[in-house]
């Protein structure tokens, strides 16, 4: 099934605009919700209003506007089953083939030293998180689903999928973009624990910056697999080598190999003991390593 219809409502609204303009001229129906509405609208695009298709108004401050049938069963319906899309013809609801969301800015909110623990509260995304999970678990089989977006860098290779022969995305690529979901709403959910169990007072202030502790009761870490290597410690164990996002400069998982046979775990913690001896010696130094152990440390004027 073609792509007919998608909802978009993004807080990065990066390249937001050039897609959903490549949407509409490859026929696509647009939905949207609040400022990703108006800033499409601004734009010259026909959007409908999530409100409008659903025939409920955004209430609550804007707490419940895609919690609905009409969003929710157009997202989960499987294509594959008469039995559901005649359900849907039923209840008046049209399908929702493309998906494009990404969550409140929590972890940047409590960021800021200034934010209120009430400000944090509110930017914990309720509607989103359903939206990614429900078009996720529904990506579908390769007759069909529905493409869940979270990430701008993936907006072309999308619209590569319409443009093919199948006219849609493949089913490898819609997995994978699924799979990219959960992984977000695992990390965004593991944000919130650690903030909320960092708590120093039971009750904190609402309206002021929430006291907190350095490390919080619950700790969620997310590393992403950078290489599979060669062995782990020994010739007969396997290892791989993760890092985290976004990887910053001067740690072993910035850098890159220059030369020589595929690393393996050995490798990776020479490098590592190597890059943190050398790290704490003057501008001009050489350390090298065998089996973890410095084993021959110099410093020079020059190299």
């Amino acid at each position: 099934m073609k792509i007919q219809t998608a909802l978009l409502s993004v807080s990065d609204k990066t390249g937001i605009v050039e897609f959903a303009q490549a949407l509409a001229q490859r026929g696509v129906r647009l939905l949207s919700t609040g400022g990703t509405a108006k800033l499409l609208m601004q734009s010259g695009l026909d959007v409908t209003e999530v409100a409008q298709h659903t025939g409920s108004p955004e209430i609550l401050d804007g707490r419940v506007k895609t919690l609905h049938p009409k969003i929710h069963g157009g997202l989960l319906a499987r294509r594959d089953s008469a039995e559901h899309l005649q359900t849907l013809e039923q209840h008046g609801i049209d399908r929702i083939d493309l998906l494009v969301v990404n969550l409140y800015p929590f972890r940047e909110t409590i960021a800021k030293p200034d934010c209120s623990f009430a400000d944090a509260i509110e930017n914990i995304d309720i509607g989103g998180p359903a939206m990614l999970r429900a078009a996720a678990k529904n990506h579908g089989t390769p007759q069909g689903g529905v493409t869940v977006v979270i990430d701008p860098l993936d907006y072309d290779r999308v619209l590569a999928g319409i443009d093919s022969p199948q006219g849609v995305p493949s089913y490898g690529l819609r997995l994978e973009l699924a799979s990219k979901v959960y992984a977000h709403t695992a990390s965004y959910d593991g944000a919130i624990a650690s903030y909320l169990t960092s708590l120093a007072e039971a009750e904190p202030k609402q309206e002021t910056a929430a006291a907190r502790n350095e490390w919080p009761r619950t700790l969620t870490v997310q590393i992403h697999q950078e290489q599979a290597l060669r062995y782990g410690e020994n010739p007969h164990q396997s290892a791989a080598f993760y890092v985290d996002r976004p990887v910053q400069a001067g740690l072993l998982g910035s850098m890159r190999q220059l030369q020589g046979k595929e690393l393996s775990y050995n490798n990776i913690a020479d490098a590592d003991a190597a890059w943190e001896c050398v790290r704490t010696l003057p501008d001009c130094a050489c350390v090298i390593v065998k089996h973890a152990n410095p084993c021959g440390v110099a410093v020079a004027d020059t190299p």
